[in-house]
């Protein structure tokens, strides 16, 4: 008898073990990239130099565009004083400097702007945001992480899946911030 019940367990285990496994959920969670970006990345070295390069750079256009205002004052009191000569001078001065602000500033805001382009794009940032990814989802047994902004097709999520703190937290550690 204790044959035919140990046989019958086994026999049971056996026929429900594939209804069992087939029964196993997918997880899924989802990261706001965006979010990651801006709350993360944005405090990293890099992007903290790149905004220092910046503010170098206005200060810069600042201080020659202040330089041509006390040449336009100085054109103004020359041409008061009927000194032709010395408006002349001054006015041709004053074309020069704005010309060379004009040609600096689209320079420097195109360098500006490749720098912070690259910046974004920077392999190294979305390898560490992708191996951390990975980490959690492992971690936490999920199937498939997907991006919360690019993908149009979720239409709804429960917030239980959004790991973005997570991942968030996670990078701060690491880096040591």
């Amino acid at each position: 008898m204790k044959k035919r019940g140990i046989i019958t367990f086994i026999f049971a285990a056996i026929m429900i073990s594939p209804w069992l496994s087939a029964q196993q959920l997918t997880r899924f969670a989802v990261v706001d990239l965006s979010r990651v970006y801006t709350q993360f990345f944005r405090e990293s070295r890099a992007v903290r130099e790149w905004e220092e390069r910046s503010a170098r750079v206005q200060s810069e256009v600042d201080r020659m565009t202040a330089e041509i205002q006390t040449l336009q004052s100085s054109l103004a009191d020359a041409g008061a004083r009927g000194d032709e000569e010395r408006a002349l001078r001054i006015q041709n001065d004053i074309y020069k400097k704005q010309e060379f602000l004009r040609n600096y500033y689209q320079v420097k805001k195109a360098e500006l702007e490749d720098q912070m382009k690259k910046l974004s794009q920077s392999g190294s940032f979305l390898d560490q945001v992708q191996t951390e990814i990975r980490f959690i989802a492992e971690s936490e047994g999920y199937s498939m992480v997907l991006n919360q902004r690019a993908n149009t097709g979720i239409l709804w999520f429960s917030p239980t899946v959004d790991i973005t703190e997570k991942l968030i937290t996670n990078l701060r550690t690491k880096t040591g911030r």
